[in-house]
């Protein structure tokens, strides 16, 4: 039973990148997907989560107009398209599941 997340990365103001998360072991399609991160002296927040079928999302303030996260029930995958980004969105990201915690991905958002 995992979630294992990729994709993350350095890039520059402005720019885009897109995490996936991969999970086994449980029956994904069942289950609300969400992404947060967790910058250097910060606490960890919510950035985004997704209902079973994808049908309804919900973001962080922050990141709002500029996130978007998905999933693919077929793949038991969960997406997260992040553009325009800030230096203020360097963080670790992490894939959650109810219960289940990914390692995380580095993104770093800087010039």
């Amino acid at each position: 039973v995992q979630v294992v997340e990729s994709g993350g990365g350095l890039v520059q103001p402005g720019g885009s990148l897109r995490l996936s998360c991969a999970a086994s072991g449980f029956t994904f399609w069942r289950h609300i997907m969400s992404w947060y991160r967790q910058a250097p002296g910060r606490e960890r927040e919510l950035v985004a989560a997704i209902g079973s079928t994808g049908d309804s999302t919900n973001y962080a303030d922050s990141v709002k107009g500029r996130f978007t996260i998905s999933r693919d029930n077929a793949k038991n995958t969960v997406y997260l398209q992040m553009n325009s980004l800030k230096p203020e969105d360097t963080a670790v990201y992490y894939c959650r599941a109810p219960g289940l915690w990914g390692q995380g991905t580095q993104v770093t958002v800087s010039s």
